[in-house]
C-alpha cells in the first residue's frame, strides 16, 4: 500500500469515528424527538417529541445500564452517525431545549433529518477510502462537501431539502463504487470464490440459513436478513447497505471488511467475541463474550 493510500484510509477512518454518536455531547435528542410504539423493543409508547420519562436532567438515560431488562431493547440498538451532537452542538450552538423552550418543537424536527444526512455522510467517506473506487472519487469528494455544507445550515434550510432526490443522487455513486470495489477484489481473490448467487435489491432472506456461507464481494444491498443464520459466514468486501440485521447471527463471521456495514446493523444483531468487524465499529456490549 502506497503512503498516499495509508493517509487516505487514516483520514477516512478519523472522520468516521467522528460520524459515531457522542452522547455526552447530545440534548438526549433520540429519548425526545423520536416515537416509538410498545413492542419487544419498547416497553411502552412514546409520541414525537415527548421527552422519554427516563431521560434525566443532565440528558443522560436514568436505566442506561438495564436497557434491555427493562424491556428497551431498542434503545441499544439505534445510532445516529453523530447526528446528535450536531444538532446540539452546532446547529443549535450547545443552547438546549430546557434552557430554550421555544426551541424544542423545531430542534426535534431538524434531528431525524440531520441523522439521514450523516447517514449519507458515513456512506461516501468511507467509499472515498476504497482504492479501487478512484474513478468516482472525485465526484464522490464534491457530493460529501455538498452534504457537510447542508449540515450548517440554519434549522429552517435543513426541513427544506429534499432528501429522497438527494439519497437518489448519491446512492448512484455509492453503487458504483461499490461495483468497483468488488470487482477488482474479487479478480484478486485465490482462489477464486466459487460461483455466487446474485441477490437483488431488498431480497428476501429472513431466516436463511447460510451458516459458513461464503459471501465475498456479494450484493445483500437492502435484503431482508432478519433472523438468518450468517454464522461463521465469510462477508469480507460484501456490499450490506440498507440490509436488515434484526437478529441475524453473525456470530464468528468476518465482516471486517464489509462495504457500508453501520453501528445500527451491528446493534441489530447477534455477534459474539469471535465476530470481526471493522476497526470504525464497535462491540456493542449485549453480544455475547463467548
Amino acid at each position: 500500500m502506497s503512503d498516499n493510500q495509508e493517509y487516505i484510509n487514516s483520514s477516512a477512518e478519523n472522520e468516521l469515528l467522528r460520524l459515531r454518536a457522542d452522547c455526552g455531547q447530545c440534548f438526549g435528542l433520540c429519548c425526545a424527538a423520536l416515537p416509538f410504539a410498545k413492542s419487544s423493543d419498547f416497553a411502552m409508547d412514546k409520541a414525537a417529541g415527548q421527552p422519554c420519562h427516563n431521560l434525566k436532567e443532565d440528558f443522560r438515560c436514568g436505566i442506561h445500564s438495564r436497557l434491555r431488562d427493562s424491556g428497551m431493547r431498542g434503545c441499544t440498538v439505534y445510532d445516529c452517525f453523530g447526528a446528535g451532537q450536531k444538532v446540539s452542538m452546532i446547529t443549535y450552538s450547545g443552547v438546549d431545549w430546557r434552557e430554550a423552550p421555544s426551541t424544542a418543537a423545531l430542534m426535534f424536527e431538524v434531528f431525524p433529518v440531520m441523522r439521514q444526512l450523516h447517514e449519507l455522510l458515513w456512506y461516501m467517506t468511507e467509499a472515498l477510502s476504497w482504492p479501487a473506487a478512484a474513478p468516482v472519487h472525485a465526484a464522490m469528494t464534491a457530493a460529501r462537501d455538498t452534504t457537510e455544507q447542508l449540515t450548517l445550515q440554519e434549522p429552517e434550510a435543513v426541513l427544506k431539502l429534499d432528501i429522497p432526490g438527494l439519497r437518489y443522487e448519491i446512492n448512484e455513486l455509492l453503487l458504483q463504487a461499490s461495483e468497483l470495489t468488488r470487482q477488482a477484489v474479487r479478480s484478486s481473490l485465490k482462489p477464486a470464490p466459487a460461483r455466487q448467487k446474485n441477490y437483488g435489491r431488498g431480497a428476501d432472506l429472513i431466516g436463511a440459513r447460510m451458516k459458513k456461507a461464503d459471501l465475498r464481494c456479494v450484493s445483500l444491498r437492502g435484503a431482508y436478513l432478519i433472523a438468518a443464520d450468517l454464522s461463521g459466514a465469510d462477508l469480507r468486501a460484501a456490499d450490506l447497505i440498507g440490509a436488515d440485521f434484526r437478529d441475524t447471527n453473525i456470530c464468528g463471521a468476518d465482516l471486517s471488511t464489509s462495504l457500508f456495514l453501520t453501528q445500527f446493523q451491528v446493534n441489530a444483531a447477534k455477534g459474539d467475541a469471535a465476530t470481526r468487524l471493522p476497526a470504525t465499529l464497535a462491540r456493542p456490549d449485549h453480544w455475547s463474550s463467548r
